[in-house]
């Protein structure tokens, strides 16, 4: 669960996976980041060609919802791994990059708006 899983604990389940099958030998950054923009787009693909439908709609639909999970759950696991062979602290990294989207995306100008920080 989120409120009682921490990040660091989500990192080792990853890594002892991939030590327990001698897998560090292929995930060089290059390869997890290519592997990474593939789930990335297996969660887009299960919205394609679909008409728009709001958060209460999707939830309401179990069968969708297991797929946007498992995709969504590879997408955090290349993440994840990423991490793991760049020796990045990933809470330290969420902190620091919504530091500078505060400063890109400040509430007087971006309330309510989809506009990008460039065009504020």
């Amino acid at each position: 669960m989120d409120s009682t899983t921490n990040v660091a604990k989500l990192k080792k389940l990853m890594e002892d996976f991939v030590q327990e099958r001698d897998w560090a030998q292929f995930h060089t950054p290059k390869d997890l980041s290519i592997a990474l923009a593939i789930e990335a787009a297996e969660l887009m693909e299960i919205f394609q060609w679909k008409e728009q439908k709001n958060a209460v709609d999707i939830k309401s639909d179990e069968n969708t919802m297991a797929k946007i999970r498992e995709e969504l759950a590879d997408v955090i696991l290349y993440s994840l791994a990423i991490a793991n062979r760049l020796d990045i602290d990933v809470s330290s990294a969420v902190e620091q990059k919504m530091v500078r989207n505060k400063q890109k995306y400040p509430i007087e100008k971006a309330k309510g708006t989809a506009k990008k920080y460039t065009e504020l």
